[in-house]
């Protein structure tokens, strides 16, 4: 699986995409000082306001700030909340589902009354209070916040397949012959479930991103930092949509939307191949496009 993962053009192209970004992330600074010579913080006096020129290739926002420059330093801010975000919630989701499906019992009571209660709980609103009234809401605050109230969908999805996995032969086998429980978790269960966690860590990560825009969207978010969320806010504030000034929120706006696209693009490669049945599946409609006969012609010949 791994050495076909890479031939999927799905893969491929969601892999590239998110690499730019990373990429853009922590190189953003040195880009914008040493190959672009902009600061995204300078106002230009002369260029308020103007279209992507020469000068400025993505023109400038209405305090003469260079969109590109903004665009690139916004990189490290979106997506470090969207990338620790979903590390955070995938690795509560895997502490909490794994163990409550695969011990079964009053420790899957327990657990499973803890995801329950989070899964209930109003997640925007919630936030939304507790970014709030944190003082100080930086980014790491952010992503600490979104991580640690978004993780019950996805232990509950965990959960139903350890309970599935934890009943089948090789493991009730392992577990006949003496097999710690922590090697069957880990070698055993965690394995067969690495499309699920890849999909929910890549599900995680969109959300994340979406989320910090809408938070700085909407105000609750620290005003000194830069990101594609807090670029989208400037622009709304400054009635950038009703004045025609759309080189000042399309790019902020492409580049979570590319990021979902890539997300979600990974997430069905790994699935195709991760998941036997899919994998059968397009290896039957391979086989049968290969054997289907070809079209014959006016004359009784093949193509």
């Amino acid at each position: 699986m791994r050495a076909s993962l890479l031939t999927s053009w799905k893969v491929r192209f969601g892999l590239g995409v998110l690499g730019l970004f990373v990429l853009l992330a922590i190189f953003g600074p040195w880009i914008n000082r040493v190959l672009l010579g902009v600061d995204p913080r300078a106002n230009d006096i002369g260029a308020i306001a103007s279209p992507p020129s020469t000068a400025h290739l993505l023109g400038t926002t209405q305090f003469g700030q260079d969109v590109l420059a903004q665009t690139i330093a916004g990189a490290r801010g979106s997506m470090l909340v969207g990338v620790l975000a979903a590390g955070i919630g995938t690795l509560i989701a895997i502490a909490v589902g794994v163990p409550a499906g695969y011990f079964g019992g009053s420790v899957d009571n327990a657990l499973n009354f803890l995801t329950n209660l989070f899964l209930v709980m109003p997640v925007l609103p919630l936030i939304l209070i507790v970014a709030g009234y944190v003082q100080g809401t930086g980014m790491w605050v952010i992503a600490l916040i979104i991580g640690l109230f978004g993780w019950s969908g996805g232990a509950r999805t965990l959960r139903a397949q350890a309970l599935s996995l934890s009943s089948r032969d090789f493991v009730l086998a392992m577990r006949m012959l003496g097999e710690p429980h922590r090697r069957l978790i880990f070698c055993e269960v965690l394995p067969h479930l690495s499309g699920w966690i890849s999909a929910m860590f890549l599900h995680g990560m969109i959300g994340g991103v979406l989320a910090e825009a809408g938070l700085a969207f909407l105000g609750i978010s620290d005003s000194g930092s830069i990101s594609w969320g807090t670029m989208i806010q400037s622009a709304q504030q400054q009635s950038a949509v009703l004045r025609g000034f759309w080189w000042w929120f399309v790019p902020p706006g492409l580049c979570i939307a590319l990021i979902g696209t890539a997300a979600t693009l990974v997430n069905f490669g790994v699935d195709e191949l991760s998941n036997p049945k899919l994998r059968l599946a397009r290896r039957s409609v391979v086989a049968r496009t290969r054997r289907a006969p070809r079209p014959a012609t006016a004359g009784g010949e093949t193509r």
